[in-house]
């Protein structure tokens, strides 16, 4: 090594990132791979950045100030970033650090001109790329503006972007340090960047470069559109050529300049069909070094490519493992669950572990491969018919993929498969007393469950436990429980494709099913009025839940007692916690905290149930909605027997009604089993967890969740854990929850979002599933945490998705929008129970919806307005 403070290039390899940074480590790297041309130069490490910060105190307080700020409070953030940015340049280099970067300089060439680069340790990381974060500096000639430049490089690590961007990313600011890459000027007569795979569409194996004359700064900036190639297999399969009226080239004094390239030159290609697969070889030679997919800066000088910048592309969505290299297709299991959110390593192996099918995990969510079932046309019929009920986007995704000539190869299948068309004569009907007894059945094994765990510890636990998931899987299996979830699904469709055909109504059983019996979730939310009747008399009780963010979640219900009217209240939020508490948002993981763990979550909605309805509201809204639906099936008996035939059809219709009241309460009875059972689970691993860190294995509980089931086992075990292993992890699950998860994904890697392909609604309007009838106009009320609801009545809710935990906000509001759903999951199982218009799978709908803005929803035709 030369000198303390400054390394080249050539020395440098990725292990060393803490002293040269993301991008420094990646150019060392880059420089040892075979074939590969990187510009020379040399890197001032992170040792000169502190050495020289240490030189200026009052940095520390202002780094206190910084950690402490909103990361919405753009203004603030602002100002502190400007003020340390001025503190940072105007601090002289240390002398000796000044002269080792000089003749750093003079060994690469003292009249050469450099580019000056950030290179942050947090930057062009695998979970986190931080492009364009900090600042880079073309064309710089001479000691003097070197320098300079390399104080501006240092300060760019606090512009507002940076800052702002760490902090999305929970990435401490102290933590984080900087170093300058110094590489010597190429002259290019093309640049631009390669993503090795497509960075629209994900697919792994399209390559897109894009390109343009001069100076790539030219489509960093946007000055220019680029020439757009794609390449697959070593051949150009697709381009765009750019009218390319700007450059940037470099000035002879330093500097650079934007120019007019001639006229007769604007839409030629920047590069040839031959040096863009060249190009792409190299991008693939990287690729393979870095073992992922790579967002590579490039230039092209005198026939040659050199390589200036590559980093991760951290937006692709990771790929499920698998042991061959067929095609797969593969359907998300947290579109038909809900939950899109990423899950930890705990919750989704214990999901896999519980899971009537084999699931794939990939960016913290599961997956289905469907592979197998869409190569049988039989299977592949019943299943693009389930999916396309439930999902439309889905079945479309799929169809997609099946119209590639030879993606999902066919194989033979010699009978033909799938449910019959509307029209035909009614299902058989099955004994609605199965509902009560299936009931019983479950409750009897979850006591017995709770029974069982009471004294299991340690590996005795594990033991118990893999035992419980068996009969969880037993108890999900239960043929007769899949015969009544069946029941009410096929009255459903059944009486929406008949009725449709008969009497020109679209989606009748919505009405139909209103105040349908036995339905857990839909009494859930009704219970939280009657929480709310208890409450609302008590005017100490409804000022200490407004103020409920300062008590924490262990002392609520004793501190709660202690008001006037308080243990009143109480009693009633911890029997609705008894029954309801092993619920959440996002329960299908199982670290995420249930109510009965966090009660404080629940203040929100008995607060807007406070507010906006009158006592006795549970009962009368239950009883209007079943005397709505006894009216509107008198209706439709009444028109059906006026018609030919009318007696016949009228007979199948009420033995469908009654079949879809008797059955399609207990469509969310079984998800109801799981949490119960998933509670009890944790309990259980959480006093596991409390041992460990008695014992010194953890520093804390909640580190268990970052270890899948059989690691945690192992770690009960042996108690010895891999630190290093978990702090992994967490980085992990951050990046993990930036990624939005597709509905269909390819083992190409290729998520396929679907369309709807609807030409029927008005211009300008949002399309999505409409599964609960009718038409409301209100205030778009945009909530993505349900602990932050503000309700009044009237309001349109508009959210990612709603599990059955959402369903107590469901009382209190007009209208439903969400961006994930389909006509059998919870929402909207529950919009149809309370009434409420809804529309699902809205893509983006809650950054195309501006909270607050007035929304005409159409439940029946499936689309929203935007009023205002």
């Amino acid at each position: 090594m030369t000198e303390q403070y400054v390394w080249d290039l050539q020395e440098i390899d990725e292990t060393q990132l803490a002293v040269v940074g993301g991008k420094g480590a990646h150019l060392g790297a880059l420089a040892r791979i075979e074939g590969i041309r990187v510009p020379g130069g040399f890197c001032v490490t992170t040792d000169a950045f502190l050495r020289t910060m240490a030189q200026e105190p009052s940095i520390d307080e202002r780094l206190d100030e910084l950690s402490r700020l909103n990361p919405d409070d753009r203004e603030a953030i602002r100002t502190l970033s400007a003020q340390i940015r001025r503190t940072i340049e105007g601090i002289a280099i240390p002398g000796d650090l000044a002269a080792a970067i000089t003749r750093a300089h003079a060994r690469h060439g003292e009249q050469a001109a450099y580019a000056v680069r950030s290179s942050a340790t947090a930057e062009d990381l695998p979970t986190a790329s931080f492009a364009g974060q900090q600042d880079t500096y073309l064309n710089i000639v001479g000691a003097t503006a070197l320098l300079q430049h390399i104080s501006r490089c240092w300060a760019s690590l606090f512009t507002e972007r940076a800052v702002t961007y760490r902090k999305q990313n929970g990435i401490d600011h102290r933590t984080v340090q900087m170093a300058v890459v110094v590489q010597q000027m190429v002259f290019p007569d093309a640049a631009g960047i390669l993503f090795t795979a497509d960075p629209v569409t994900g697919n792994r194996k399209v390559a897109t470069v894009d390109a343009g004359f001069g100076l790539g700064e030219a489509l960093v900036s946007g000055l220019v559109n680029p020439d757009v190639f794609k390449v697959r297999d070593g051949e150009v399969v697709g381009k765009t050529i750019a009218a390319k009226e700007r450059a940037v080239e470099a000035l002879p004094a330093g500097g650079t300049q934007e120019v007019t390239i001639d006229a007769q030159r604007q839409e030629q290609p920047s590069l040839t069909d031959a040096q863009v697969v060249r190009l792409v070889e190299l991008g693939r030679r990287i690729e393979a070094h870095f073992g992922r997919p790579q967002d590579i800066e490039w230039c092209l000088a005198d026939d040659g490519f050199q390589i200036v910048q590559s980093r991760p592309i951290t937006t692709l969505f990771p790929l499920p493992e698998r042991s061959d290299q067929e095609n797969r297709v593969y359907v998300s299991v947290g579109h038909q669950q809900m939950m899109t959110d990423a899950m930890k390593p705990l919750g989704f192996s214990m999901w896999q572990l519980m899971a009537m099918v084999e699931m794939h995990e990939a960016g913290g969510r599961l997956f289905v491969d469907v592979t197998p079932r869409l190569a049988a046309p039989a299977s592949r019929a019943g299943l693009l018919d389930l999916m396309g009920r439930g999902d439309p986007l889905v079945r479309d995704a799929l169809e997609t993929v099946l119209d590639r000539d030879g993606f999902v190869p066919l194989l033979p299948d010699a009978g033909a498969a799938g449910r019959p068309a509307g029209g035909a004569s009614a299902p058989a009907e099955p004994d609605p007393a199965i509902v009560a007894e299936l009931i019983e059945r479950s409750r009897t094994s979850v006591a017995a469950l709770e029974h069982g765990i009471r004294t299991k510890t340690g590996p005795e636990l594990f033991d118990f436990l893999l035992e419980a998931f068996d009969e969880h899987k037993r108890v999900l299996g239960d043929p007769q429980s899949m015969q009544a979830i069946m029941a009410g699904m096929e009255a459903t469709w059944w009486l929406n494709d008949n009725l449709q055909d008969w009497l020109g109504e679209k989606n009748a059983a919505d009405t139909l099913t209103l105040s349908a019996p036995d339905n857990i979730t839909s009494e859930m939310g009704l219970a939280l009025l009657d929480v709310a009747d208890v409450i609302r008399p008590h005017r100490e009780v409804v000022a200490f839940l407004q103020g409920v963010e300062h008590v924490e979640d262990e002392d609520f219900l004793d501190e709660l007692a202690k008001v006037a009217g308080g243990t009143e209240a109480r009693d009633a939020i911890e029997a609705y916690l008894d029954r309801y508490g092993m619920r959440c948002v996002g329960e299908i993981d199982i670290t995420r905290p249930r109510w009965s763990e966090r009660p404080t979550t629940l203040a929100p909605a008995i607060l807007d149930n406070v507010r906006n309805f009158e006592p006795g509201a549970a009962g009368q809204r239950f009883e209007q909605g079943r005397q709505k639906a006894q009216k509107k099936e008198q209706e439709v008996l009444s028109r059906l027997r006026a018609q030919p035939d009318g007696d016949r059809k009228a007979d199948d219709t009420k033995r469908m009604i009654d079949q879809i009241r008797a059955f399609i309460g207990y469509r969310e009875y079984p998800k109801y089993s799981i949490v119960c059972r998933y509670f009890v689970y944790k309990q259980a691993l959480m006093g596991e967890a409390e041992r460990l860190v008695q014992a010194g294995v953890l520093p804390e509980k909640e580190d268990i969740f970052y270890l899948t089931f059989q690691e945690l086992h192992d770690v009960v075990r042996s108690h010895q854990v891999d630190g290093e292993l978990i702090k992994e992890r967490k980085d992990t699950f951050r990046s993990h929850q930036a990624l939005t998860p597709p509905r269909v994904l390819t083992s190409d890697g290729e998520a396929v979002s679907g369309a709807y392909r609807r030409d029927d609604v008005p211009d300008g309007a949002l399309v999505g599933l409409p599964v609960s009838a009718g038409t409301v106009e209100g205030r778009a009320r945009v909530i993505l945490d349900m602990a932050e609801a503000d309700l009044e009545a009237g309001d349109i809710l508009v959210t990612a998705f709603t599990d059955p935990s959402w369903s107590p906000l469901f009382v209190g509001i007009a209208g439903l929008v969400t961006e994930v759903g389909g006509l059998m999951t919870h929402g909207a199982v529950i919009a149809r129970e309370y009434g409420l218009p809804a529309v699902v799978g809205v893509e983006r709908a809650t950054r195309l919806i501006r909270d607050g803005q007035r929304i005409r929803v159409h439940g029946t035709d499936g689309y929203i307005e935007i009023l205002s």
